[in-house]
């Protein structure tokens, strides 16, 4: 029987059946982990750097400049093998996504967030049972090609599994799970802080846990209907599809699956694909975004969020309880996000976080120049306002550049492209996450409190972006972006293809084949 299909009043966009089922919520949480992983990574480094016993078994030369902080307090941590410590797992990610983008296309996503896990799990024993940097920085690695494969797997498997009338904002479970990943390390570190000296083992060991619930969750949750279409598995992708979406009218969603499929099969080289002009405006806009979300200086800020407090004049305590109230702000933040997403739309989130950003930005280093010199720390009444500015920059980070960073550039790319041009999205954003956090601490010590106005200068950059040539997706099913988006953007449709692919599309669609309706 054919499908139903509701038009719906925003320019004629259809509504597939179907509803949000418990079992796709499920499914959502369990493949989320791999972004709590990401996120505990991010958050666990810069606490670990902060605490002395680590310092001392592998960085005994940071400990002792350390101990002559009233030297120059921006300068206090700049090494650069222990930011090499944090950058390496970045590095690494970059490298992996790539082999992860054919491992996503041949074997599903699925099998990708399988493997990951078996990265992380190595790279938590080396880590946290580190005997020499060596040691210490393989583990990094291998955590590092964990992170490749889980975010090339997860934000696809998100999006491919949600019904487009609420595909942001499951997506957005992706984010939301890095910030409660971090929010979960800030707390780890306080306490470990005080667990002398094998502290920081637990910090890192912690890192296990999650990575096992991935491992031991990914056995149970679906393939998405999209990767077992694509593998030719008409029938269990039929069955899926009905059962994520809770009814049986999925005809008119399978068979626009189908007939996009068929046309990415017809792509022997998606790498190639991408550079051709009709690939340029989403893979343009993936790759802009990840260097934007970067530039914003929010993994600055993350990382090394104990050692900036310590910098502005907390102990060492202080300084980790306050990354844990900016990792809480960060959490809370998102579930904005995943809130208006899908009802204000991509684009006025981005261009309000903006200007909250720049704002916030601004002003922090207005007060770091004029309050504090290199051998001076802020009040505790300064250093209480950074403390708020920072929080007040993270919200508006978190319910914007953080979640959709990663969310549109999944669901704008075609079928035949898709892996592919997310692995640029992936890599592009752990190069510049590697630039950041190799650099940050550097960047803090020759540019002191004008690192917050650099940053500041990108994020009007950024707005500017995000006014001119960021079109909205909010409510266009991901088969249809390029019809429905590019080809109607002022600026974009000029590197379309003349030809109409929905008419390619309906040539497949409701024909009588081995896949089409009369198999029904």
């Amino acid at each position: 029987m054919p499908g139903v299909v509701v038009v719906a009043p925003n320019g004629g966009l259809p509504q597939f059946k179907g509803k949000t089922t418990v079992y796709v919520i499920i499914c959502g949480i369990i493949a989320a982990f791999g972004g709590f992983i990401f996120g505990y990574d991010i958050g666990i480094s810069g606490g670990v750097t902060a605490m002395d016993d680590f310092l001392i078994k592998f960085f005994p030369g940071v400990y002792e400049k350390k101990l002559k902080a009233h030297e120059n307090n921006y300068c206090k941590y700049d090494n650069q093998s222990l930011q090499l410590f944090t950058s390496s797992l970045y590095l690494a990610a970059l490298v992996a996504s790539f082999g992860a983008s054919k491992v996503c296309t041949k074997l599903g996503r699925k099998p990708t967030m399988q493997i990951a896990t078996c990265f992380f799990i190595i790279g938590v024993l080396l880590t946290s049972l580190a005997f020499n940097i060596t040691m210490l920085i393989i583990g990094r690695v291998f955590l590092g090609m964990g992170v490749g494969f889980a975010n090339q797997a997860v934000p696809l498997f998100l999006s491919e599994i949600a019904p487009v009338q609420v595909r942001g904002s499951l997506n957005i479970l992706f984010q939301l799970f890095v910030t409660i990943g971090i929010f979960c390390a800030n707390i780890i570190n306080y306490i470990a802080s005080n667990k002398h000296p094998w502290g920081w083992r637990l910090s890192l060991g912690l890192a296990g846990v999650p990575a096992v619930i991935l491992c031991l969750g990914s056995l149970v949750i679906t393939e998405t209907p999209t990767s077992l279409i694509e593998q030719e598995k008409y029938d269990e992708g039929r069955d899926t599809l009905m059962r994520i979406r809770g009814t049986t009218n999925i005809d008119e969603e399978f068979d626009m699956i189908v007939a996009a499929c068929v046309l990415a099969r017809q792509v022997k080289d998606p790498f190639r694909k991408l550079m051709q002009p009709q690939s340029r405006p989403p893979l343009v806009i993936a790759i802009l975004l990840q260097v934007f979300q970067q530039f914003t200086g929010i993994n600055a800020i993350m990382f090394y969020a104990p050692v900036l407090f310590q910098t502005i004049g907390f102990k060492n305590s202080g300084s980790l309880l306050s990354a844990v109230i900016t990792g809480l702000v960060n959490v809370l933040s998102t579930l904005v996000s995943i809130y208006a997403v899908d009802k204000v739309g991509r684009k006025k989130l981005l261009l309000e976080a903006c200007i909250q950003m720049f704002i916030t930005q601004v002003i922090i280093g207005i007060v770091l120049m004029a309050d504090m010199t290199p051998t001076s720390s802020l009040g505790k009444g300064e250093a209480a306002f950074v403390v708020i500015l920072v929080c007040v920059f993270v919200m508006g980070f978190a319910w914007s550049w953080g979640p959709l960073g990663w969310l549109i550039p999944s669901e704008t790319f075609p079928l035949e492209t898709r892996s592919a041009g997310f692995a640029f999205a992936v890599s592009t954003n752990m190069l510049f996450t590697f630039i950041i956090a190799q650099a940050f601490l550097s960047m803090m010590c020759g540019m002191r409190a004008g690192i917050f106005f650099f940053f500041a200068a990108w994020i009007l950059v950024m707005g500017l972006f995000v006014q001119f040539l960021l079109p909205e997706t909010k409510g266009v099913p991901i088969d249809m972006i390029a019809d429905r988006v590019w080809k109607q953007h002022w600026y974009w449709k000029r590197y379309m293809a003349d030809e109409d692919d929905d008419d390619n599309l309906d040539d497949y669609k409701g024909k009588d084949t081995e896949f089409g309706p009369s198999s029904r």
